[in-house]
């Protein structure tokens, strides 16, 4: 696939289709690349299908980028899927496959990319009926390929770099990853602004992950807590409804300096915006940091972070050498992972706030 994607003779600016749903930390690996192409062709209509949740990353309404950059997509199309696997052949459900069929065809795209590789992706790509549809040739579920009518063989080791390889490909350019800027949701920074003083620096701690073997333990991020706020830092836990138990935990082993902080996509955004640092394993926070620039220590166990570290940020990554890649999704911390200890990520932490403000001197 190594034709330019204008077609000659075509006169109007192509329309590019991503789905990419989710989770949080894959919209977020998805971005640099989609970026890549709008600083390419600011000119090009970009689409994105994505879960109403995720969305805040994305566009926000009434929100601003700041600077002059474009807005990253012109137009998302919301794909419900946790909703729809609750009453698959519902009314409700049926409904709104139908009315993002419409919406997607209406749009009339060129290209429709997959970046998520499952067959439920590859379906709705394939419904858009943009007149190339291209995915990976080793999808993340195998049978996906086959809806595609253009693969792609992914050869870099970083899930980022991966992405400008298969949206490169779909558009015959070579394309690097790009800086992303999130959109800013004014009443979500006024909303955080509210609930959280800012009268000390801010580290975030992001315990939980989207399986258990990837979670170091609440009690562990309580002390490192309790190490933080010694230090004169306001330590706060991401604490959405579905985290709020492990968060809890945090707050009881903080010896009072953790404080759990809920609120929607967009104000964890804010947050993170604030942040000194953030502390977390593999996951979505994290990943949301790195794409905002911030130091992060990252606490990795059965998952690579070869493949899914923090990319483009000063970070200190923290994996035991018993670590095994296993993507079998135990609900159990991961061996290696239980032996990071304390200490070493107290120390992995101060040891990086005290690199970035000798970097910032020197700035």
């Amino acid at each position: 696939m190594t034709t330019n994607f204008k077609i000659a003779g075509d006169e109007h600016a192509p329309r590019v289709l991503i789905v990419r749903m989710g989770a949080m930390g894959d919209v977020l690996h998805a971005m640099p690349a989609v970026a890549a192409l709008r600083e390419r062709h600011p000119e090009w209509f970009v689409g994105w299908v994505i879960e109403p949740r995720w969305e805040p990353l994305l566009r926000v309404a009434g929100a601003t980028v700041r600077g002059p950059e474009m807005p990253l997509v012109n137009q998302t199309f919301l794909a419900a899927a946790r909703e729809w696997k609750k009453h698959p052949l519902g009314r409700a459900t049926l409904a709104d496959i139908s009315a993002l069929r419409v919406a997607m065809r209406a749009a009339e795209f060129d290209l429709c990319v997959d970046m998520q590789g499952l067959i439920r992706t590859a379906v709705i790509g394939r419904m858009a009926g943009a007149r190339r549809f291209v995915g990976r040739a080793r999808p993340r579920e195998g049978p996906a390929r086959w809806l595609y009518k253009e693969r792609v063989r992914a050869r870099a080791p970083h899930v980022i770099e991966q992405g400008c390889e298969l949206l490169g490909a779909a558009v015959g350019e070579t394309l690097s990853p790009a800086r992303v800027i999130l959109p800013v949701d004014e009443a979500a920074e006024a909303s955080l602004a509210r609930k959280l003083p800012m009268d000390r620096p801010i580290v975030l701690l992001a315990p939980t992950a989207g399986w258990g073997a990837k979670e170091w333990p609440a009690e562990r991020y309580g002390a490192v807590a309790a190490a933080l706020g010694h230090a004169g830092f306001r330590v706060v836990v991401n604490a959405s409804s579905a985290e709020e138990p492990t968060a809890k935990a945090v707050v009881a082993a903080s010896d009072g300096f953790a404080i759990a902080l809920p609120g929607t996509m967009a104000e964890l955004i804010a947050l993170v915006r604030r942040a000194e640092m953030v502390i977390a394993g593999d996951t979505g926070p994290l990943h949301l940091a790195a794409a905002l620039g911030k130091p992060v220590v990252a606490l990795f166990g059965p998952t690579d972070p070869e493949r899914t570290g923090p990319y483009g940020t000063r970070s200190r990554v923290l994996r035991h050498a018993e670590s095994e890649t296993d993507h079998s999704r135990h609900k159990t911390p991961e061996r290696g992972l239980m032996l990071i200890t304390v200490d070493e990520v107290v120390s992995a932490a101060f040891e990086l706030l005290q690199s970035v403000k000798a970097e910032d001197r020197v700035r």
